[in-house]
């Protein structure tokens, strides 16, 4: 039996709902869902391509840095006197606003943090040592599973029970989804509107802070060549830790927004396919490409949702990948292709 057979013959026995006409019911909806989600990949996706862009490397345990800075936020609401409950609290608008920004920064807090440790921890040693690329490909995803068993089984002891272990945290809700207005029929509620908002300005500022500080020349440079940067005066160590820490900022404060859309997905495994399609996100859009990373993440989120109306939720996340590696076949460096260090300014 052919492959062409063999799909038809999935389809026919509803294993595969093919239903275009949901996509087309529901168009809209589907975009402003997919920009919404798309904006959090594009967020963490800015991580990857910035560490590849200097490193070579990708950092898988990025994943684990965004969970982090899930606990970190949910641990901030909680010093603040916040605890689970069934409902929302409503302290007004403008204390919600004070509370979720204080959020951000601990969950951006305990995001670079991390970030800065595991490059310390892990990968300056094998710099150091003159490892090749496969042991920090090995090393990543090893720091990975280390960073997840330690929210998994530590951390629970360490908090007594209050943070970690086995089950998805109880979700402490600051804002009510409020319809603020519609396109097309689609409704637009507060929380995408500051979840896209607050991804896009987020990714924009790193953009401009990378094209045209000294400290972004700094990270260009050494992404274009190394050694004739450190013979120019530029501290590569420097930028490294620079660069880890940006990307772990930008994880804590993508960490903050996803809990707003999806305030049950605080667990210790609860970066691992966020972060896959962070990574594809960074890939697709042209791995190592600031503009790349916030384009392709759009691109994933929206393609995901459309594919989800198509063939049935349980392959929403087969569509995204389906997508990159269609993407990769036709271009293989990417939507935008440009490397870091040849950004322009």
């Amino acid at each position: 039996m052919s492959a062409v057979q063999t799909v038809g013959q999935v389809m026919a026995d509803g294993v595969i709902d093919f239903d275009i006409g949901s996509l087309g019911r529901n168009f809209w909806a589907l975009t402003i869902d997919g920009l919404t989600y798309g904006s959090i990949y594009a967020l963490v996706a800015v991580g990857y391509t910035l560490v590849y862009g200097v490193l070579r490397l990708i950092n898988f345990a990025h994943s684990e840095i965004f969970m982090l800075g899930m606990f970190g936020q949910y641990a901030v609401l909680m010093l603040l006197g916040f605890t689970p409950r069934g409902d929302a609290y409503d302290e007004g608008t403008v204390l919600t606003v004070v509370y979720l920004l204080l959020a951000m920064i601990g969950g951006m807090i305990v995001s670079g943090s991390a970030a800065v440790g595991l490059e310390r921890v892990a990968y300056r040693p094998l710099r150091k040592r003159g490892a090749p690329s496969l042991v920090f490909l090995i090393t990543a995803i090893g720091a990975s599973f280390v960073i997840q068993e330690f929210v998994h089984f530590i951390l629970p002891k360490l908090t007594n029970d209050k943070l970690g272990g086995v089950n998805a945290q109880q979700p402490i809700r600051l804002v009510v989804p409020s319809v603020q207005f519609s396109v097309f029929g689609a409704d637009v509620t507060n929380v995408e509107i500051v979840i896209v908002v607050a991804a896009i300005v987020l990714a924009v500022a790193t953009e401009r802070f990378v094209t045209l500080t000294k400290f972004g020349r700094g990270i260009r440079a050494v992404a274009q060549d190394p050694v004739t940067a450190t013979l120019m005066g530029v501290s590569r160590e420097r930028v490294i830790m620079l660069t880890f820490l940006i990307g772990g900022l930008l994880a804590g404060a993508a960490a903050m927004l996803y809990t707003l859309r999806v305030p049950s997905g605080i667990i210790y495994s609860g970066g691992f396919i966020l972060g896959i399609k962070a990574f594809s996100a960074a890939v697709l859009g042209g791995i190592g490409n600031l503009r790349g990373a916030l384009l392709g993440g759009l691109l994933l989120g929206v393609m995901e949702l459309y594919g989800q109306a198509l063939f049935g939720t349980e392959w929403r996340d087969v569509v995204a990948f389906v997508v990159l590696i269609l993407v990769l076949m036709i271009r293989p460096t990417g939507i935008l292709g440009e490397s870091l260090g040849r950004a322009r300014a």
